[in-house]
């Protein structure tokens, strides 16, 4: 694993089997437009926020409580030009039984700091794990995005004058 992939770990007080559960239940914490499926190896699902993000992405590993490994399998972005950053990455979720519950450790290997996305993907995931997983997983209530054009989330008010920055 690249030790400069975009790394955060978290505790939380609930089972490793309640974080996998959660984790595979992308629409309670990431978005509710996401498209597919992530409950079997194979399975694919479409992360799309029109004008700024596309990403197909493939599970590739699940061992329940354990780990959970998806591949991104082709990415576009507004806000950069190389748009090869993502393609091949893996997003993984490293599960580990505490005394007190689980921890739970996120990387995306292959998001590195030279990356022309890795602010504003680092602080994107930022939100979405360390905020919405985490409260899916502690409280059985996410915070995903409901509808990005629709709904202006305020948790993503500085990404949005990142990526206005960025577009030029």
């Amino acid at each position: 694993m690249n030790d400069q992939s975009y790394t955060t770990t978290f505790s939380v007080g609930r089972t490793p089997h309640a974080a996998f559960t959660a984790i595979n239940d992308v629409r309670g914490w990431w978005e509710e437009t996401i498209a597919g499926r992530t409950h079997e190896v194979g399975d694919e699902l479409t992360h799309w926020v029109p004008g700024v993000h596309y990403a197909r992405i493939r599970v590739t590993e699940l061992l329940p409580g354990k780990r959970v490994v998806w591949k991104v399998l082709d990415n576009w972005m507004s806000f950069i030009g190389d748009q090869s950053e993502w393609k091949g990455t893996e997003i993984r979720f490293d599960l580990s039984a505490t005394d007190g519950g689980t921890d739970v450790r996120f990387t995306h290997v292959g998001l590195v700091p030279s990356d022309e996305c890795f602010d504003v993907c680092r602080d994107a995931w930022g939100v979405y794990i360390n905020d919405s997983l985490r409260s899916l997983i502690a409280s059985g209530v996410g915070k995903p995005t409901l509808d990005p054009d629709e709904a202006p989330d305020l948790r993503f008010a500085g990404l949005r004058l990142e990526l206005a920055r960025a577009r030029g």
